[in-house]
């Protein structure tokens, strides 16, 4: 039962990097934005943040470089897409490629590189309890807050106006241009804060998650978290559900390895990116239902003066 309780935690762990990166880019599309970039903001973030606990030995400014490297790269990306009105696929992948090599360029000095001793997270009479203490009370706080912020999320989304304006953006900028919103500014505004969550996933993967710097450590998370979105059809609940899902699959290959299933170890590598095809192919099957969803003007430029 020990094995069942560890896989758990070994989910909750891995779905929190997914449900960061998700999560931000749905904030992303909920303004008809569409980011490809996530692999290498994430990248560049867990560098940075890797680099500076090495530095530093604190936790949190490895968060906040993190954070501010996926802000940074997204606030580039959302200038060239929504005021030079570059090609949003292209830009992303480009974007991807960049992160991709200058991590690997910038992270070369810190492959052997070690960060100080990590503390142990265990809230206090909880993480006691038999099966569950281990399973669930002995995370590091950020997998706790990713589920708060979702529901934070949620409200800000539904319940305030702010969060319906973020929507109308996403629906018909030409109408909300012409109620007098900054389209443009909400679109960066929205890009920046979805890069910043996409950073915080890549600080959270190096720091916490393995914790360590190696180059290419994302490994395609970037582009499940993308396909999240669509199969979560741009709600924040689901995206934390599939986020936990593919953080189970993922991790459901070490615990057949442990339990002794002989199943070859390069199949078991595949199934996270196996379910996420399957997943899509399902959804695809019905397109109205992903209409209904999808923001309307999702990867479309706005011209203010259309």
């Amino acid at each position: 039962m020990d094995s069942y309780a560890l896989l758990v935690a070994a989910t909750l762990n891995a779905g929190t990097v997914l449900a960061l990166a998700s999560l931000g880019l749905l904030i992303n599309e909920k303004v008809g934005i569409v980011n490809l970039g996530a692999e290498g903001m994430m990248l560049c973030a867990a560098i940075a943040g890797f680099a500076t606990v090495v530095h530093t030995g604190s936790d949190g400014l490895g968060f906040v470089a993190g954070i501010a490297a996926g802000a940074v790269l997204a606030a580039l990306f959302g200038l060239l897409v929504i005021w030079l009105n570059t090609n949003q696929y292209a830009t992303g992948l480009a974007l991807t490629l960049f992160g991709a090599g200058f991590s690997a360029f910038v992270g070369t000095g810190y492959v052997q590189a070690r960060m100080p001793e990590r503390p142990s997270f265990a809230i206090p009479g909880l993480a006691d309890i038999p099966l569950l203490g281990p399973a669930l009370f002995r995370h590091h706080p950020l997998v706790y807050l990713t589920v708060l912020f979702a529901a934070a999320l949620i409200w800000f989304m539904y319940r305030t106006r702010a969060g319906l304006v973020m929507r109308s953006v996403g629906e018909s900028p030409e109408s909300a241009h012409a109620l007098g919103y900054p389209v443009r500014r909400i679109r960066l505004l929205a890009v920046v804060v979805g890069g910043a969550l996409c950073g915080l996933a890549g600080a959270y993967l190096s720091i916490i998650y393995t914790p360590l710097w190696v180059e290419g450590m994302v490994s395609g998370k970037g582009w499940i978290a993308l396909a999240l979105t669509t199969f979560a059809t741009w709600r924040p609940a689901r995206v934390l559900l599939g986020a936990y899902l593919f953080g189970g699959v993922t991790m459901l290959q070490f615990h057949l390895q442990g339990i002794g299933v002989e199943v070859p170890s390069q199949f078991l590598t595949m199934l996270p990116y196996l379910a996420t095809i399957v997943v899509l192919a399902l959804i695809s099957r019905n397109p109205q239902w992903i209409r209904i969803n999808m923001p309307a003007s999702i990867g479309k430029p706005f011209y203010p003066g259309s």
